[in-house]
């Protein structure tokens, strides 16, 4: 089991980019949670099988259409999900 936190910058708010990522981390069986943040970048804890993390994480450097992603931060994260929540704003 794999569990990363996060942090895209770029141009990812104002398209799509939370409910995409959650769409994603649906399909691919992912839990955790994604939200953006006050600074214009986007936050995610994202749990699951290392094939699926690692899949997850491919797209977010990538991003939906309209997305322009700069950089991706990934670092080792903690906690246990159920599901995958869009977080509001902080």
């Amino acid at each position: 089991m794999a569990l990363r936190h996060l942090v895209i910058h770029g141009r990812v708010q104002g398209v799509g980019f939370r409910a995409s990522l959650a769409w994603e981390a649906q399909q691919l069986g992912v839990t955790g949670w994604v939200r953006n943040r006050c600074d214009g970048t986007v936050e995610a804890l994202i749990q699951g099988d290392d094939e699926a993390v690692a899949g997850l994480l491919a797209w977010a450097r990538q991003g939906p259409p309209g997305a322009q992603v700069s950089r991706v931060e990934v670092e080792l994260g903690s906690g246990d999900f159920t599901g995958f929540e869009q977080k509001p704003t902080t």
